[in-house]
């Protein structure tokens, strides 16, 4: 029996990664309401290695060209659609059983909203009485379409170290919830009031998070701890697709590198971590304070630090060689570096700077410290042409680095969420508001979209290839079947050679029928044409 649950809900969707949903936000919070004096616990439902394959709500079923049959080629996308996580008869058992007066959820992306919210109503079901609030990116920036959801008797917007102590100690006294820092609750005539996101004024002082709540064991790599950490909040840059830059409501703000290696000392207290990823939207922006980061962590694990990330992406102007070599000294064996794109009015649209020759210079200073890189384009945004990210796909296939094709989303609260809602682009639904969905149709088709991860999967394909000295095939036509016996990379072989012939790209199903993918044909041409360069 606790005080406070606090809830990571499960996903569906064609993939996740685990790694990536460490539940290092819910442990922070945790901690804040430990520090006054509430029993707390967090039931995460992501940990658990069990998923199942369900149908995709309705608003996904026009994937079904792009994602429909199997493919066993190294050029696939996705395939079946899955829900990852505990069953809601689980985590209503895990409810029931822990007696909390308040169970929190949280709801971080908009495209999984319904899940969060299916987890609230198995809570009402599960404890009547409890009080059920969500928190998180979702619920901040869209409180009116949480509020209608009748489970959800509240909403904190922000930052949950700053409010959910707070709120708690307000119901625990019987008091009125109203003057909580970023409430969102009901009136009696029906009316919401809706509070600024809450701060946290003083991020110095917020305790160590609860690591002990986490189920660590099963993060682990390897036998190793993998950790989430974040070094900072919100971004100093004010690029349109995000929504926590430095014109949002959460800002720019950095912890000192003193409180952030007391949370990695303590995270790392009696345990062996191999994995640290950085979740910051710009961990390296100030150099000073990220050198000094770098040889605290050098302190503390010596000889043998695990492996670190900033899975986020790294901006290439604050990368020079001693930044770079730092990393490599500190665990870093990737950089994870974002481009945007190569073309100047796209970088416009976007409000990024051109950042082509920092990031040539970071692959040099990359490459002398034994580094590999991955570079990071966005496809798909609203008015984006997509010959120019077929450019940006070519602008990565002549430099040693491999190409990480993120398909644009709208994030509620950006600048680009509220410019595809004028224009009328917005999925229909929330659950259309995920990069695997392809959800803006329009100058960039979802045709195009799909197009283009392709390319970047045979592009990646070539660049591997060549990595272990495995010549690239001559161009040839494809027969109608292969060998069901082949494996993945020779199945890679001839479809590569068959792209390289006709500019089509295929897929095989596990009788080794071979397919057409559906593609967008002048783009593969033009990505074909500009191979001959390269090459």
């Amino acid at each position: 029996m606790v005080d406070i649950l606090l809830i990571q809900p499960p996903i569906a969707d064609f993939y996740h990664t685990a790694k990536r949903t460490v539940p290092y936000g819910l442990a922070s919070v945790a901690a804040a309401v430990a520090e006054k004096g509430f029993s707390v616990a967090i039931l995460d439902a992501m940990a658990t290695g069990k998923s199942r394959v369900v149908a995709p709500p309705p608003e996904l079923y026009g994937l079904e060209p792009y994602y429909g049959r199997a493919d066993r080629s190294p050029f696939s996308l996705f395939h079946h659609f899955r829900r990852y996580g505990y069953s809601p008869e689980h985590i209503g058992r895990e409810i029931k059983k822990s007696g909390a007066f308040l169970v929190g959820i949280a709801s971080l992306f908009t495209a999984y909203s319904d899940m969060a919210l299916s987890v609230a109503r198995t809570a009402k079901a599960s404890l009547p009485d409890c009080t059920v609030v969500l928190g998180g990116h979702h619920p901040t920036a869209l409180p009116e379409a949480v509020m209608a959801e009748p489970s959800v008797d509240l909403v904190l917007r922000g930052e949950g170290e700053a409010s959910l102590p707070a709120l708690a100690a307000a119901l625990q006294a019987g008091e009125e919830p109203g003057d909580v820092p970023g409430i969102v609750l009901r009136r009696p005539d029906g009316e919401l009031q809706i509070s600024e996101p809450a701060l946290c004024i003083d991020p110095e002082r917020l305790p160590v998070p609860a690591f002990s709540l986490v189920r660590r064991k099963f993060y682990q790599r390897w036998g190793r701890d993998c950790l989430a950490i974040a070094a900072t909040r919100g971004c100093p840059l004010a690029c349109s697709y995000c929504a926590t830059g430095r014109d949002s409501w959460m800002g720019f703000r950095k912890r000192s590198v003193a409180a952030v290696l007391r949370e990695i000392r303590a995270a790392a207290r009696g345990r062996q971590v191999g994995f640290i990823d950085f979740e910051d939207e710009n961990l390296t922006m100030d150099r000073r304070w990220f050198l000094e980061l770098m040889g605290g962590i050098r302190e503390i694990f010596g000889e043998d630090p695990p492996e670190l990330r900033a899975m986020n992406g790294l901006f290439p102007p604050s990368l020079d060689t001693e930044v770079i070599r730092a990393m490599a000294k500190s665990g870093f064996k990737t950089l994870n570096l974002s481009l945007g794109s190569s073309a100047p009015e796209q970088l416009k649209r976007f409000n990024r700077p051109d950042v082509r020759a920092s990031f040539d210079r970071a692959l040099a200073s990359s490459s002398g410290e034994g580094l590999s890189a991955v570079g990071y384009i966005i496809v798909g945004a609203p008015e984006q042409d997509p010959l120019q990210s077929v450019d940006d796909l070519l602008f990565l296939a002549r430099r040693p680095v491999l190409a990480g094709v993120s398909v644009f989303y709208p994030a509620p609260g950006s600048v680009d969420y509220a410019r595809c809602r004028d224009l009328g682009l917005l999925p229909e639904s929330f659950a259309g508001m995920r990069a695997t969905a392809l959800p803006i149709d329009q100058r960039t088709s979802r045709t195009d979209s799909a197009t283009l991860l392709r390319l970047g999967r045979i592009l990646n394909y070539m660049k591997r290839l060549r990595e272990k000295g495995i010549p690239i095939p001559r161009p040839a036509a494809s027969g109608p079947r292969l060998d069901p016996d082949l494996d993945r990379q020779q199945i890679g072989l001839q479809l590569l050679a068959a792209f390289l012939f006709d500019g089509g790209i295929r897929g095989v199903e596990a009788d080794g029928r071979v397919y057409d993918h559906r593609v967008s044909a002048h783009l593969c041409r033009r990505f074909l044409d500009g191979l001959t360069s390269v090459q």
